[in-house]
């Protein structure tokens, strides 16, 4: 319920109203419109690429040996982007922070970023589309892409000042994901009424298991 309900202070409870697929509270660090379905793929690392292996040293002797590594960091990035926008991925969702080299060839290739998601919230995402997160840097990084999501819609909210994104998802199973947007003049008052519906849900999950046992 909590990934699946959105509190919005200062607007009558009139206001409130039950949108498709999820809201993530949370602005997109880059966002390039796209028309009709579109691939989406699930990252839990950053995509800039390391210079070395984890608990290994990597000393820079000269300012040429430094740009020279920026510069291998930016071609294997961008490479890395090239290969998403050629299986279709217009969508990265990540639960790692990424870096500004990322940003910037994500932008260039049109493929837009939502990161700092919850751990709930990509559970929440893989068992409404059936795939796990992508490991960027395998062994073989030319094979073709198979951890996508179909994704029927993405684009910005507006809840009062507050800038979320929007996206629908093609469930793969019967689960419907299905956000309620719930207005109240205070938070205390939108506390109260969000306690009361998952009580409430809770309620008819406990009947309805009882009817089909």
């Amino acid at each position: 319920f909590a990934e699946l309900h959105a509190a919005v202070p200062g607007l009558p409870l009139a206001s409130s109203r039950v949108l498709p697929g999820i809201v993530l509270r949370r602005d997109f660090a880059a966002y390039c419109p796209t028309d009709g379905e579109l691939r989406a793929l699930l990252v839990t690392e950053p995509l800039r690429p390391a210079l070395t292996a984890p608990g290994a040293e990597f000393v820079v002797d000269s300012e040429g040996q430094y740009q020279a590594s920026l510069r291998w960091i930016a071609n294997r990035t961008e490479a890395l982007m090239k290969h998403l926008q050629s299986n279709n991925v217009k969508l990265l969702l990540s639960s790692a922070k990424q870096e500004e080299v990322v940003i910037y060839y994500a932008k260039l290739y049109g493929v837009s970023v939502v990161e700092c998601l919850s751990s709930e919230e990509m559970a929440l995402i893989s068992e409404i589309t059936g795939v796990s997160p992508y490991a960027p840097f395998s062994d073989n990084r030319d094979r073709e892409i198979t951890e996508t999501a179909a994704v029927t819609f993405c684009q910005p909210l507006l809840l009062v000042s507050r800038r979320c994104v929007h996206i629908g998802f093609s469930s793969v199973c019967a689960f419907q994901p299905h956000c309620l947007i719930l207005c109240g003049p205070v938070d205390g008052v939108n506390e109260q009424h969000a306690a009361a519906l998952q009580e409430a849900f809770t309620m008819l999950q406990q009947l309805f298991k009882a009817v089909d046992q």
